[in-house]
């Protein structure tokens, strides 16, 4: 495992492409082995609040997309916000995670800083806030880190500039320079800062991937969240013969991801679960330490789908906490009950 002290292109690749069960085994077991090492075995819950699934951007693999009108729009209210909030802080979970389709404007500023606010006095401070809302000027990233919020995912999908041109539409409301911008701007403001890609994406390749996890890590992020590429069929890149039902390679980029980064946080996301019951909890065998557990009302859950077949939309938050205690518990995986488990990489 020498070779992972000074990474490249070409050795990562070579790793992306390998097909031996045993040297596979081996990376993600390393990988388990340094994140036991450098930030120990725990797994951090962040429970997930979607507030809304109105959305100006219109990305091509997005089922929120704002081009598509069979989706029922909903905005959730200052109440159902605040209770989501109130069953993370007695669930002991530790942090939330806010979310929603991507929005700016000086309403849609101030509401999140309300909530922010609000969420911080109810629990007494006790409860860590993420946030995932998308592009915003970098006033407004500093306005809600200084009313409570200290983490901020703000995912980068693809780090080649010429692929997320075929994902997103060319226009200046989609602009990749943008979206690195307001990463450095999230990390300049004082966030531990989170990106992520989408693994198995039309017209991605594996030198795509090995570069994402380089700059990854060179941008200098604290906490990351990628999963497989899912389709949506009411989106354009949903109309092509394509999916990705195979896990083996999101499972090797955790593992990858924590050889080259140790102390970061890396997310087991929901996505995994589509493709294998048990696809958050493999991940964490193979490097990940988050994972984000769906608190929203369940009235409205299935009308936030970035892919289609989302686990869980039937269930409310109780349910959801007590099918992932479950799965943790069978695979011997303990929580950090109560716990920021915030990044150690920051």
């Amino acid at each position: 495992m020498t070779g992972f002290v000074t990474p490249d292109r070409d050795l990562l690749m070579g790793w992306l492409e390998e097909k031996d069960p045993r040297k596979i085994e081996l990376i993600l077991n390393e990988a388990y082995r340094i994140k036991e090492e450098t930030i120990g075995t725990k797994v951090y819950l962040r429970g997930l609040i979607e507030l809304s699934n109105r959305c100006s951007k219109d990305c091509y693999y997005c089922g929120i997309r704002a081009s598509n009108k069979l989706v029922e729009r909903y905005e959730l209210n200052d109440e159902q916000v605040y209770e989501c909030a109130m069953f993370a802080w007695k669930a002991r979970y530790g942090s939330l995670v806010l979310q929603a389709g991507e929005r700016s404007g000086p309403r849609f500023t101030s509401r999140v800083t309300k909530l922010v606010k609000g969420i911080k006095e109810m629990t007494n401070g006790e409860l860590g806030i993420t946030l995932s809302l998308g592009e915003q000027e970098r006033e407004v990233y500093q306005e809600w880190f200084d009313a409570g919020a200290h983490r901020y995912l703000l995912r980068i999908e693809s780090s080649n500039p010429d692929l997320y041109k075929k994902i997103h539409p060319n226009n200046e409301k989609h602009s990749w320079e943008k979206r690195v911008n307001a990463i450095r701007n999230l990390i300049s403001a004082g966030y531990q800062t989170g990106t992520g890609i989408m693994i198995g994406l039309p017209f991605q390749t594996t030198r795509d991937l090995a570069d994402d996890l380089l700059f990854i890590r060179d941008i200098g992020v604290h906490m990351v969240g990628m999963g497989p590429y899912l389709r949506h069929s009411q989106t354009p890149l949903g109309k092509m013969v394509h999916d990705n039902q195979d896990l083996s390679l999101t499972l090797m980029m955790v593992a990858l991801l924590r050889h080259l980064m140790p102390k970061i946080n890396i997310a087991a996301t929901t996505a995994m679960q589509v493709i294998d019951p048990f696809g958050r909890e493999k991940a964490v065998m193979a490097g990940a330490n988050i994972i984000m557990p769906n608190m929203t009302i369940s009235e409205v859950r299935k009308n936030y789908q970035i892919y289609e077949n989302k686990p869980g939309i039937e269930d409310d938050a109780a349910i959801s906490k007590g099918k992932l205690e479950e799965n943790l518990q069978k695979m011997g995986i303990r929580i950090g009950w109560a716990e920021w488990g915030d990044s150690k990489a920051f």
